[in-house]
This record gives C-alpha cells, structure tokens and sequence, in this order.
C-alpha cells in the first residue's frame, strides 16, 4: 500500500480568479505591474495551498516479483511463475470444490518450490528437473480435466478419466510434498553437523556426559 496526495485544484483557479480581478482594475501596462501581479499570483497560490492541501489516496502499489540476479535461476522463476499463473486460471474455470481446493494446495507448494531458489541457489538443478518433467505433466492433467468438464457430457471415457486425474491429483500433491522437503537435505545435513560440533565441544569441557 502506497500514498499518493492529489494536489487540490482550488490554488490554481484563486490565482486565476485573482489575475482577472486585477486585470479588471488595474492597469497592466508597465513592467513593474506585470511583476506585481506576478508575485500576488505567487502569494495567492501559497496561501490557497495551505489551506487546500489537497487530499491523499491510498492505492496498492504494483506487485514486483523476486528476483535473483542470476540470469538462469530468474528464467526458471518465471516458468513456475508462469505455471502457477496456469494453475490459477484452470482453479477457476474447475467448478468441483474437492479440485479446486487440491489445485489450491498445488499452487502453494510449487510456489514455494521455485522460491526456494532464492535462498538457496543451490538447489537450481534439482528445480530445473522439476520444472522440465513432473510441472508440465500436472498442468497438462489438470487441463485435460478442465477440458472433459467442459464437454457437457457424462460419458464413461469422460467421467472414468476426469475421476482418474482427481485421485492423480493426491499422488502429485504427495509427491510434490516430498519433493520440497529434499530440497532442505542439505540444510539438514548442516544442522546435524553443527549439533554434533556443538555436542563435542560440550563433552570435551564437562559440560555433558550424555548424549543429545
């Protein structure tokens, strides 16, 4: 949320008033009566700007997506950006509750999954294989679904695969679960590496005898 003060017009039409008013009765003939009015139209507009100040709206400022600075990893932010843009579109068009709130749990993690990037650039490859082979499939499906419940009609092919895509859906939500958690391996591996650090140090100065 930003504000932006939008100027009052009421010192620009005083100053005008003001230089008709004057021009009705004065005379405006000699160089010293152009700079006179000059200055009251100064004055004026000064006066009238304090007293209308104006008023300030307050309007959301333009959403700017995170970016990296690093050429290959803001690509790749914005396949998923793209796809989860997709995502979105075929969320809506879907009546069925039970997908849309899936496609909704879908949309999360594969957000958080690219954003991971950026924190930990590391984990590129590991999202670029995500984003070459299981992203597609999934939006590829959920398409499919969309375009079967478009159709009007509740044949057997129709209505057997739309309800194989749904219990696809769990398998993918499942896998896309897992998948985020190893992209923390890692940092897991870190962390069990400072505990045992910090666990030899202890033992070493008395401070433990038994283990965590």
């Amino acid at each position: 949320m930003i504000e932006i003060r939008r100027k009052s017009v009421a010192p620009v039409y005083g100053v005008a008033a003001v230089w008709v008013f004057y021009c009705l009765i004065f005379p405006l003939y000699k160089t010293w009566h152009f700079i006179l009015l000059a200055c009251i139209g100064v004055l004026t507009y000064i006066s009238l700007s304090k007293l209308y100040p104006g008023r300030i709206e307050r309007i959301e400022a333009p959403y700017e997506p995170e970016r990296s600075g690093d050429e290959k990893i803001d690509a790749l932010l914005v396949e998923g950006e793209t796809a989860v843009v997709e995502m979105r579109r075929l969320r809506d068009s879907i009546p069925i509750e039970s997908v849309k709130l899936k496609i909704d749990e879908l949309v999360e993690i594969t957000d958080k999954i690219f954003k991971k990037m950026l924190v930990e650039p590391s984990v590129y490859s590991q999202v670029k294989r995500f984003a070459d082979f299981f992203l597609p499939t999934s939006v590829k499906l959920l398409n499919a679904y969309d375009r079967f419940g478009q159709s009007g009609v509740d044949g057997e092919n129709i209505t057997g695969t739309m309800e194989r895509i749904d219990s696809a859906l769990d398998m993918t939500l499942d896998s896309y679960k897992k998948f985020f958690d190893s992209l923390f391996e890692n940092q897991a591996l870190d962390i069990e590496t400072d505990i045992s650090v910090l666990e030899t140090m202890l033992k070493r100065d008395g401070f433990l005898e038994k283990d965590f």
